[in-house]
């Protein structure tokens, strides 16, 4: 039911190049409440109707740029001021561990900025009482019209001169369009009520069924009835009866060779460094030392943990014990552990361990040369270390 108050005066047009040609007449007239409908994005549309630039993309800008700031003050907070933590030898502020979460949150926060103001803010959505709204115009611009309403707040409007303004540009189906009688609808209404009730019904109850009956039913319980072994269960496939099945004893995987000193606290005989040295080793141990070695025993061996008080400061590295121990002394540590110090193992693989021994040899040297070694230096008769392409990997 339409009302008595004019929204505004429509036209149908049948070509992109008479809508565009209807538009830039209509913006040289002077009017600009006006908004033109096409079923699909016409080119020089934007230019005809004299647009200016959107200013959504200030508030993407905006949005975004305070989701980088909010995660990256955020993080640094809680990681350097409320709970700091020293990771793997790392710094507090560690900037490229908080680059991933700085982009995601800059992107939802932008995204999400431009999609709800692009739809609340610029284009006044949801207006479901729109005048528009199904009529004729509306359906014809929607299939393979093109049409064009100018409005009755513009300035200035003249329904004679408008409609006058249409014919002149070969525009068909001049209509005056209403604004729709407002219909109120209170939230307490019984028929409201009784709908959430049924919605609600109907929602808990499909959740029941779905949740306790269908999830149980053939085909849809294939997640529980897997053909697999369970942990700490009976298996009817082995003699025995026992899931969890021990390996064969004496058996290695593949391209392992055991530590064979496990049981020892430091072998009588240990093992030589297979590795020769090189720059790429040295450069490996040195990664490898900082990362894991160095928040105990200090970033030259020294022992001044940078952990404070928190634990036992380790002895230095430059000892006369230490520096009297062979290669495979110092990979038995590292292998087995030490006192309140841990196993690496896990950490550092064969080849980066023994880097480690390498690069620990080079502090040791660097803090205890002897005299002949110094005068070599000043001699200038160093030998140089070549690549090694082969151990480096």
């Amino acid at each position: 039911m339409r009302s008595e108050k004019l929204f505004g005066i429509s036209a149908i047009f049948n070509s992109p190049d008479d809508i565009v040609n209807a538009a830039k007449k209509i913006s040289d007239a002077g009017y600009t409440k006006y908004d033109v409908y096409t079923p699909y994005p016409v080119h020089g549309l934007d230019k005809a109707m004299k647009l200016k630039p959107s200013k959504l993309g200030y508030l993407t800008l905006i949005f975004g740029l305070s989701g980088a700031a909010f995660a990256m003050m955020f993080m640094f907070w809680a990681m350097s001021i409320e709970y700091p933590m020293i990771i793997g030898g790392k710094p507090f502020f560690a900037l490229p561990a908080f680059v991933p979460v700085t982009f995601e949150l800059t992107v939802l926060l932008a995204t999400l900025a431009t999609v709800i103001g692009m739809i609340t803010f610029f284009f006044n959505y949801p207006y479901n009482n729109h005048p528009l709204h199904s009529t004729d115009f509306m359906k014809k611009v929607s299939l393979d019209k093109y049409g064009v309403c100018i409005e009755a707040e513009d300035p200035l409007f003249d329904s004679f001169k408008v409609k006058e303004l249409f014919s002149g540009m070969s525009g068909n189906f001049i209509t005056e369009e209403y604004f729709p009688v407002e219909e109120k609808h209170t939230v307490l209404e019984p028929k409201f009520i009784l709908l959430l009730f049924l919605i609600f019904i109907v929602t808990s109850a499909g959740i029941y069924i779905v949740l306790n009956k269908v999830t149980f039913m053939v085909p849809f319980d294939w997640m529980m009835k897997q053909e697999r072994i369970n942990a700490q269960s009976p298996c009817k496939f082995f003699k025995d009866e026992f899931g969890m099945r021990t390996p064969v004893e004496g058996t290695i995987s593949r391209g392992h060779i055991p530590y064979e000193f496990t049981s020892l606290e430091q072998p009588a005989e240990p093992l030589s460094n297979p590795i020769p040295p090189s720059k790429q080793i040295f450069a490996l141990g040195k990664k490898k030392f900082l990362t894991f070695c160095s928040p105990c025993h200090g970033n030259f061996g020294d022992g001044d943990s940078r952990l404070g008080d928190q634990f036992p400061k380790p002895p230095s590295l430059h000892s006369s014990k230490a520096r009297e121990w062979k290669d495979g002394n110092i990979y038995h540590v590292i292998m087995m552990g030490q006192n309140v110090m841990p196993s690496y193992a896990s950490q550092m693989t064969e080849q980066e361990r023994w880097a480690v021994v390498h690069y620990v040899r080079v502090l040791q040297k660097a803090k205890n040369p002897t005299d002949e070694e110094i005068s070599i230096v000043k001699s200038g008769s160093v030998p140089i270390l070549k690549e090694d392409t082969t151990n480096a990997k």
